[in-house]
Parts: structure tokens; C-alpha cells; sequence
């Protein structure tokens, strides 16, 4: 009787978790179409006015191209400029700065061919994920080609500021590691002095309880439940996939085109195959789920390294708070209805007594403050498997002047999305978070080797 009541509540709140995941994805899809639509009918009834329009290049505005861009990553599930039409996953930040670039790379590929995508989109070409690791992993070796190059002067002399949002940052962690490792062929001069600098918001480096909540098995990592939230995630992936409607597809791509998904390549059988998990990036672990849990993290970051001349900067993110020493949510209103759930299941996980912890010292309570999607202690900085230098500010003006090789880090009373897609809803809050990320960029980050004060002999 107990294990029946026990399914039931299951059922109902992984139904409960579908419809409203999906209503939500709804509504950004038809918020963007009805902008996208209303844009369009502007543009119709106001042609003959902006046919007359004549613009001038502005002599002030010549040395645009000579500031190092600020290339925001978006995370899981997000997508870049030239998705989703006009709708912007930064809620419209990338307008505060004339040099910033908002690559849409894969929505749910893994951290390792979101990190080959950014570079070669950067760079320009075709995107090489590697011989070994697409065959490893069971898909082309090469992806598309990016004809025009988003900065082709990219080198350690032309360094690039970065800033990800949740699994973006990781992105970025790993595309430096590759960058100082040199592992993309063709380009033997790469090192880690290609980053600048690198801000996270809210950023995913050391795995969420969230992913065991949706559906990865705490034994390892890697598998899946088999009824889950990411289970029915996974058959939608893979049906939209292999129907490859060119419509959708220009609008929004989960990235898996490398795998060959589509009806065209697949056929029939290959739809049956995936269906069954027994192929495309769910049979190999090459997507961002698995990197996503605390064993994929760990995974990832023993490569990973913080480097002596970069700086770092994370803002962690919490809406939970604790009361008679109990963690729960930090309020309703505060908290957006697709989080509440999640923000309170997180608050109250406990890892399973029956498996081995992901790591040696592992505890619950740690693991406790949240965002909704991310645990706060996953959010602040690498530390795991071992801790990065770090130093806990309050102020953004407590780490003046910074130095590079520390992760400066930040908690801030916000869940997961406060900062993207609606900047209404973040309101002041906004422009103070993003208003600081750029002008730490543009008036405090500088190679100390390339500086020369005034009055002061180079």
C-alpha cells in the first residue's frame, strides 16, 4: 500500500513537472513568434519610411572593432542570436556594450562539443569535434561551417572576455583547457592566454542534485531512470530531430545534427533505434545531462584547470532560506512558478543511503541552498575534485584591484532565470548585475604586461 501511494505521487509530480515545463516552453516559443510577427507587420506598414532612412557611419564609434568582445554563452536549453528571431535569451543585455557576440551553440550537446562549436564560431570554419572523441561517441566527426568568422584575430595578443550562464560557464572552462592543451588541429600556436577574463552567472561547475530530481541515477552519473522527466524530454528531442522541419529547425536546434538524426539519414530503423536508447547521444553519454551531475562534474573539472593570468568572477545564485534550521524556499513571488517545485525538492534531497556518495565528504546540508536548477555550493567556484583558489566578496568593489587566477565569487538572492530571457522581471536588479559585468570588462581587466600608467616610462 505504501509503494502504491509512493508511485502515485511519483506519477503526478513528474506530470505535474512535464506540463508545466512544457507550458513554459510555450510561451517563450509563442512570445517570440508574436514579437517576431509584430516586427514584421512594423516593418510592412512603415517600409516606405525606413527605405528613406539613411545611415551614417559614426567617425566617434571607429575603434569598436579594436575592444576585446564579450562573448555571452547561454546554457541548456537557451539558444544565441539568430534563434528564436528576435527574443533574446540575455534578456536584450548584449545592448549594453557595442562588442558583444551571443553564439548559439548547442542547447542539450555535451560541454565538450558546446566548447569545439564557441571556438570554431569564433575562428571560423567547420567545426571538428575531433577523430577520437566522434568515435568514441558515435557521430560525425565534423559539424557545420561558419563561412564568416565572429573575431578570425582571435589569438593571445587579441584575448576575449567571457561571460556563461549556467552550463555556458563550464563551456568556457573547458574551450580554455582545450586552448591550453592545443587540441584543435590546424592551430599549434593556442594557449590559455586566448580568455581574458571569464564571468559566470550562475554558473554549473561542480553539478546539480537537480539532474538525480529529473531523472539521472545517483549510482553513476551517466544512466537514466526509465520513467522520468528527462525520459519524456529525450523521446521529444528525438522525434523533432528526425522529423527535421526546416521551419522549426531555423528557429530552434538542440544541437544534435552531428548525430544524424533526421529521417533523411536515419530512416525509419534509426528512429526505432534511438527510441530504444540504442543509439545517438543518449546511448554514448554525449550530451549535457550527464555532465550536469556531480560525478560528470567531477569528471570534467580533474582536467580542469584555473590559470595564473585569467580572471574570474561568479555570481552564485539562491532563493532558499533556513528557518529553525530547516532549508525551504525563500518566498513564493520570488521564485518563478517552473522553479518553485524544484527550488523545494532541492531543499529537501537527501542522496541515496544504498549507493556510494559522489565524493569522499559529501553531506546533504551542503548541498541544500539552491537556485531551482543549480546548488549554491556548485555555483560559487571549482571544488571539485579539488578547490580553486577563491575569495567570497560581497561588493563588486571589495575585489578592486583584481587579480588574476582567483575566482571572486558572489551570492546573490535570485533563481536560476532571474537574469535571462525577462528583464522586466529582474527590473533594476538587471542593469546593476550586467551594468557591473561590463565595466569590470571594459575599466578593470588588463594584462599588467600591456599596461603602462600615465606619466610612467614603459
Amino acid at each position: 500500500m505504501i509503494r502504491w501511494w509512493i508511485s502515485s505521487f511519483q506519477l503526478a509530480e513528474l506530470f505535474i513537472s512535464s506540463v508545466v515545463h512544457l507550458l513554459y516552453g510555450f510561451y517563450v516559443y509563442s512570445t517570440a513568434v508574436a514579437a517576431d510577427l509584430s516586427q514584421a507587420l512594423s516593418e510592412c506598414v512603415f517600409k516606405s519610411n525606413v527605405s528613406l532612412e539613411v545611415k551614417k557611419q559614426d567617425p566617434s564609434k571607429s575603434t569598436v572593432d579594436d575592444l576585446p568582445p564579450i562573448v555571452l554563452v547561454h546554457g541548456i536549453f537557451g539558444f544565441g542570436k539568430g534563434k528564436f528571431g528576435s527574443f533574446s535569451y540575455f534578456g536584450g543585455a548584449e545592448k549594453k556594450d557595442e562588442r558583444v557576440l551571443v553564439p548559439d551553440l548547442g542547447s542539450l550537446t555535451s560541454i565538450y562539443d558546446r566548447a569545439r562549436e564557441l571556438f570554431y564560431y569564433l575562428k571560423g570554419g567547420r567545426v571538428d569535434y575531433g577523430e577520437q572523441h566522434s568515435k568514441t561517441c558515435g557521430h560525425s566527426r565534423f559539424g557545420r561551417i561558419y563561412e564568416q568568422a565572429h573575431y578570425p584575430q582571435w589569438d593571445e595578443d587579441h584575448p576575449i572576455h567571457f561571460v556563461g550562464h549556467s552550463a555556458g560557464a563550464q563551456v568556457v572552462r573547458v574551450l580554455q583547457q582545450m586552448l591550453a592543451d592545443k587540441a584543435f588541429e590546424g592551430y599549434e600556436n593556442t594557449s590559455e592566454n586566448w580568455v581574458l577574463s571569464i564571468a559566470a552567472l550562475s554558473g554549473a561547475f561542480n553539478g546539480t542534485t537537480r539532474t538525480y530530481l529529473d531523472g539521472m541515477l545517483p549510482e553513476d552519473g551517466q544512466n537514466m531512470k526509465p520513467l522520468c522527466l528527462l525520459q519524456l524530454c529525450r523521446l521529444g528531442v528525438i522525434i523533432y530531430d528526425w522529423l527535421d522541419i526546416p521551419l522549426l529547425k531555423a528557429y530552434y536546434n538542440f544541437g544534435f545534427d552531428h548525430f544524424n538524426l533526421s529521417w533523411r539519414k536515419a530512416g525509419l530503423w534509426g528512429l526505432v533505434d534511438c527510441l530504444l536508447g540504442n543509439a545517438g547521444p543518449w546511448a554514448t553519454g554525449d550530451w549535457i545531462l550527464p555532465d550536469l551531475t556531480i560525478q560528470g562534474s567531477i569528471k570534467l573539472n580533474s582536467n580542469l584547470q584555473t590559470f595564473p593570468n585569467t580572471f574570474y568572477f561568479s555570481y552564485a545564485t539562491k532563493r532558499t532560506r533556513k528557518i529553525l534550521g530547516v532549508t525551504v524556499p525563500s518566498g513564493i513571488l520570488g521564485i518563478h512558478p517552473m522553479l518553485f517545485i524544484r527550488v523545494l525538492q532541492m531543499s529537501l534531497y537527501r542522496y541515496p543511503t544504498d549507493v556510494p556518495p559522489p565524493y569522499k565528504g559529501y553531506r546533504d546540508e551542503d548541498w541544500q541552498d539552491n537556485d531551482g536548477a543549480l546548488n549554491t555550493i556548485s555555483m560559487t567556484h571549482p571544488r571539485l575534485p579539488i578547490e580553486h583558489p577563491s575569495c567570497s566578496i560581497v561588493n563588486d568593489s571589495d575585489c578592486q584591484p583584481l587579480q588574476p587566477g582567483i575566482w571572486y565569487y558572489k551570492i546573490v538572492e535570485a533563481d536560476h532565470i532571474f537574469f535571462i530571457l525577462n528583464r522586466e522581471r529582474a527590473g533594476v536588479q538587471f542593469d546593476l548585475m550586467y551594468d557591473n559585468i561590463f565595466e569590470r570588462c571594459r575599466k578593470h581587466i588588463f594584462r599588467k604586461t600591456s599596461q603602462t600608467l600615465p606619466n610612467e616610462a614603459p
